[in-house]
């Protein structure tokens, strides 16, 4: 038996299948986890029904089920193994204060699902699910009754919806506008005030033209505060009386109202197409509570323009340093040295980058460039702050190990006769690097490209010191000059996964957004790789020449 079990050692094949199991073991684990994520992401936006529940205190818990366990014994050492709680979402935080609520399976008397409740989705605190007692026009009684209020409600959440987005355009478009246009100008006034202790004619003349400017926009931005009132005072004009399932009264302006859906009387279509909508909203909409409702959109739209950005930094250095070292450096000591340092900046943590971007770029270079550009904005910094094109070039200095090592080995594998031919027939070192070299080893180039952007879209930890915030207001892109503005702060997805995960007042209503963010991010950089996999794949074939 010794020999034997010695034989099948001296064969290798347990290693090999050693290696198999192990290979097999951590695929099953990371689509394990995939699934789960999956599965909790997208069950959040389902919408199931409205379950009331009567308690042995005449009590009633009304919302619905998200879930159901064993009561840990360490919980209730009192009750025997076996006996299990429901979960219920009963929303209405402005009233209970609280989102969920366990409810022991022994404490129900009675479970019913009436059609006549409403789902209330609401700018603020949450869902509410309640009946709807009556709907005023301030003091005015518009429809009294569940049915009545019903039918007089979707008209009127159709309006104020209406309104509130004609309300953000002017608040963010035509306002933003207007204030970017007052502020640009003033910062002119500034300029030219401290250029010149004593402003001649022409300075003067300049300077009246901005005041008028000024003036002109004031006066313009007064005319849109006016609008703004009747809008806002036509917003707030409706509300509704809501009773829980307990007989307490809340008054709710229609305008913190969403949607209001009757999910116990919907069908399986009607529920499909608010699926959809719920993904589409999340997708295109920005986060509201604490990020836990509501999109994602400005999540999503800062990490791709970041990848992007940084992409387009770190392919050329990259590139280049690895053209130096493979094509034109003399190979020694210091060439081997420099290989050393490259694979050793690959190991060096996340952080420590983070914090050398945050004291070179941040501090050294913004702060430089706010003294020699924008003297006129300080003590206000512009590029002395965080911003996405510093997180972009700190996760450029973190990546570019992973895009020399790979173009190094892109470039070590094009055969030693495409050069050799390319100079023979003429052609300068130059042309051969540009012409043959490079193309033939693009898709080397490619797969560093494809390793750097999946490292730079999961990191979280430079962003957090050079430049990502909870909730920017504004988009680092938009209508405004110079349209792409790179000392804006931005939202990042993996941040926002810290930030709601970790930092929520509210924990149990930011799991499904943990869930949900964290599904993004992961279809986000598979996407992003699918597209450098299918050009690398495009150019391999064109350039089948080569061994790559």
């Amino acid at each position: 038996m010794r020999t034997s079990f010695n034989n099948i050692l001296a064969s290798g094949n347990i290693f090999i299948w050693g290696c198999a199991a192990g290979v097999s073991v951590s695929l099953l684990m990371v689509f394990g986890l995939l699934l789960l994520i999956a599965i909790n992401g997208l069950g959040y936006f389902w919408t199931s029904d409205i379950v009331e529940l009567t308690l042995k205190d005449q009590q009633r818990v009304m919302g619905q089920l998200a879930g159901r366990e064993v009561i840990p014994r360490s919980v209730t050492s009192d009750r025997p193994e076996g006996k299990s709680r429901l979960r219920v979402k009963i929303g209405n935080r402005d009233i209970y204060g609280l989102d969920f609520k366990w409810v022991n399976d022994d404490q129900v008397v009675s479970q019913a699902y009436p059609t006549d409740v409403v789902l209330l989705e609401r700018r603020e605190w949450g869902n509410m699910y309640a009946r709807i007692k009556a709907i005023y026009k301030g003091e005015t009684l518009q429809a009294e009754g569940n049915d009545s209020g019903w039918i007089a409600l979707a008209p009127l959440i159709d309006s104020t919806n209406a309104l509130h987005q004609r309300i953000t355009r002017i608040e963010r478009v035509e306002i933003g506008a207007m204030n970017a246009d007052i502020e640009q100008a003033r910062l002119k006034i500034r300029a030219l005030e401290m250029n010149a202790s004593t402003p001649d004619t022409r300075d003067r003349g300049k300077i009246e033209s901005l005041k008028a400017q000024v003036a002109e926009a004031e006066s313009r931005y007064q005319e849109k505060t006016l609008e703004l009132d009747t809008l806002r005072t036509q917003f707030n004009e409706y509300s509704a009386l809501m009773v829980d399932a307990n007989g307490r009264e809340k008054q709710i302006p229609i305008g913190q109202i969403i949607r209001a859906l009757r999910p116990n009387e919907m069908g399986l279509m009607h529920k499909s197409w608010i699926y959809l909508t719920n993904v589409w909203d999340v997708l295109s909409t920005e986060p509201r509570e604490a990020n836990t409702e509501g999109g994602i959109f400005p999540a999503i739209f800062g990490t791709v323009m970041m990848v992007i950005i940084m992409s387009l930094v770190v392919v050329p250095f990259g590139v280049l340093a690895a053209l130096y070292l493979r094509e034109y450096a003399r190979q020694g000591v210091m060439v081997r040295l420099v290989r050393i340092a490259v694979n050793n900046l690959a190991g060096v943590p996340s952080i420590v980058f983070g914090v050398f971007g945050l004291g070179f770029f941040v501090y050294a270079v913004g702060g430089t460039l706010d003294q020699l550009f924008f003297p006129e904005r300080l003590p206000t910094p512009t590029f002395g702050t965080g911003g996405i094109l510093w997180a972009s070039l700190t996760l450029a200095l973190l990546t570019v190990p992973v895009v020399i090592v790979s173009t190094e080995e892109g470039l070590a594998a094009v055969p030693r006769e495409f050069r050799e031919g390319s100079l023979a027939l003429g052609a300068t070192k130059l042309e051969t690097m540009l012409k043959v070299v490079i193309p033939s080893a693009l898709p080397g180039i490619l797969t560093g490209l494809i390793l750097a952007m999946a490292r730079a879209a999961g990191e979280v930890a430079p962003l957090m010191l050079t430049g990502v915030v909870k909730l920017a207001p504004s988009l680092p892109i938009d209508g405004s000059w110079p349209f792409l503005h790179f000392d804006r702060k931005f939202m990042h997805l993996g941040f926002h996964i810290y930030d709601v995960g970790f930092q929520s007042p509210n924990v149990e209503a930011a799991k499904p957004m943990v869930y949900i963010t964290t599904l993004v991010l992961i279809t986000v950089v598979v996407l992003l790789n699918l597209t450098a996999i299918v050009l690398r794949n495009h150019l391999r074939k064109k350039y089948a020449g080569s061994v790559l």
